[in-house]
């Protein structure tokens, strides 16, 4: 019998977001995404929750009022400008813009509409307002290394490096 999922153990799985009411895919990790669970909560607190006491091979759903975590939309969060007043950099869906208010909070906003004339930023989640389901697929469950636990997941290879390659920077 396969180890199930604990805190402790080492677990890689992929997963898939869609959302509910539309049933578009928002986004796709098809590599192996590993974590210390118990140790690195990656995904949302209900979803690790799901996770424990599965198994390598299951694939669970999970499903997520994004209003629960990030809040209702805020429409005030959502405005346009003309473009003649966005730098070039900025002109492009999905991009990422960080803003300082006067009171110098930081929020970020993306990108998600431009034509011609205008484009458009929302401040909001793109979770927020949506239900969404996680689909994972659990790929395997071992105990973590020591050295997995500390750093909460993967330890990325180190390609070998020539010391007197480097420069400051």
């Amino acid at each position: 019998m396969s180890e199930g999922i604990r805190d402790g153990k080492f677990v890689e799985l992929t997963y898939k977001l869609t959302d509910k009411k539309l049933g578009h895919v928002l986004t796709r990790v098809e590599f192996p995404l590993g974590y210390v669970h118990g140790h690195n909560e990656i995904l949302a607190p209900s979803v690790h929750a799901q996770l424990e006491g599965k198994c390598a091979g299951d694939v669970i759903e999970v499903e997520i009022d994004g209003n629960q975590i990030f809040g209702p939309r805020d429409e005030s969060l959502v405005f346009s400008d003309s473009l003649e007043n966005v730098p070039e950099q900025y002109r492009q869906v999905g991009t990422s813009i960080l803003m300082e208010n006067d009171r110098g909070q930081t929020r970020s906003f993306l990108v998600t509409h431009l034509d011609d004339e205008r484009l458009t930023v929302d401040g909001n989640n793109p979770l927020s307002g949506r239900v969404v389901v996680f689909t994972l697929e659990i790929l395997s469950v071992r105990d973590a290394t020591d050295e997995e636990t500390r750093a909460g997941g993967a330890i990325p290879a180190v390609a070998d490096i020539d010391p007197s390659r480097l420069r400051p920077v």
